[in-house]
C-alpha cells in the first residue's frame, strides 16, 4: 500500500470511528483498537493532528495538512507507520457498510493521490489547484 494512501485510509478510519459512534453505531473490536493504538503512537509526534482529528466531524479537517502531517510522522517514525498500515487493514475488513460509507465521502484515495503528485519532485508545488 502507499505510503500516502495508508495515512488517507488511517485519517479517515478516525474520522468514521468516531462518525459512527455518534450515531450509536459500532465498529469491529479490531479496528476500535488500531484506531487507539494508531492515535497513541502519532500523538507522541504530531500532537495538534491528533487533536484536529479527532474535532472532526464536528469541525472541518484539513485533510490535505492532516495528511501530510501523519505521512510525515511516518517516516520519522516507524512506529507511527506500523500503526497506520494496522489501521487501514483493519479498516479495510470491517465490515460495517456505514464504515465503508463513511470512509469513502471526503474521497480520500483521490486526495492521497493529488497530494502525491505536488509533493513528488517535479509536481506543481500547488494543491489549490488540484480537483478533488
Amino acid at each position: 500500500m502507499e505510503p500516502l494512501t495508508t495515512a488517507a485510509i488511517a485519517i479517515g478510519s478516525v474520522v468514521a470511528t468516531k462518525a459512527l459512534e455518534k450515531t450509536g453505531e459500532k465498529v469491529g473490536e479490531v479496528l476500535w483498537d488500531k484506531t487507539g493504538q494508531f492515535l497513541v503512537k502519532l500523538r507522541k509526534h504530531s500532537p495538534q493532528t491528533v487533536v484536529a482529528i479527532e474535532k472532526a466531524p464536528e469541525q472541518p479537517l484539513d485533510y490535505g495538512k492532516a495528511l501530510i502531517e501523519v505521512e510525515s510522522a511516518a517516516q520519522a517514525n516507524p512506529e507511527v507507520a506500523q500503526a497506520a498500515q494496522e489501521l487501514a487493514a483493519a479498516a479495510k475488513a470491517e465490515p460495517n457498510p456505514k464504515f465503508a460509507e463513511i470512509l469513502a465521502m471526503p474521497n480520500l484515495q483521490k486526495l492521497a493521490d493529488k497530494i502525491g503528485q505536488v509533493v513528488m519532485p517535479g509536481g506543481t508545488g500547488n494543491i489549490q489547484n488540484q480537483s478533488f
